[in-house]
């Protein structure tokens, strides 16, 4: 299986540093980060760790999800997945990933209501990136 890669350059302090990720395994692009725009409510066209992590686990889960769907017999017409990552200070010191709210709805046919549920907490469950994330809350919410 493949080894995926990114890369930061960071110059400065913590405070008033900043850097530049860049995505070198896609050449998708690169994107600037900063940590005062990491803790601030407003990104500033900046990215975060916790962005790049909501991307992944995003994308992750809904590609778990519709390979479960059709476990089920199902076959899945869309989904609409997005993940919330927090980030607070930590009380032992700095700051920790919180939890992360997964947000789901989707079509499918030949699977109701209760089977798309059951195989969307199967997701939550079994997806590569939740799995990684193993130690954080980790809330999902079907529709």
């Amino acid at each position: 299986m493949p080894t995926r890669s990114a890369h930061t350059a960071w110059k400065g302090t913590l405070a008033d540093g900043a850097g530049q990720t860049e995505l070198t395994s896609s050449g998708a692009g690169s994107f600037e980060v900063s940590f005062p725009k990491r803790a601030a409510d407003e990104a500033g066209g900046t990215t975060s760790p916790e962005e790049l992590i909501a991307a992944a686990h995003a994308s992750c889960y809904a590609m778990q999800l519709s390979a479960l769907v059709a476990e089920a017999g199902g076959t899945p017409v869309s989904l609409d997945v997005t993940a919330d990552v927090t980030l607070r200070p930590d009380p032992a010191g700095g700051f920790r990933i919180s939890g992360i709210v997964l947000k789901v709805s989707g079509e499918t046919d030949g699977l109701d209501a209760d089977g798309f549920r059951q195989a969307a907490e199967a997701a939550k469950a079994t997806c590569p990136v939740s799995k990684a994330l193993t130690g954080t809350e980790i809330t999902l919410e079907v529709s």
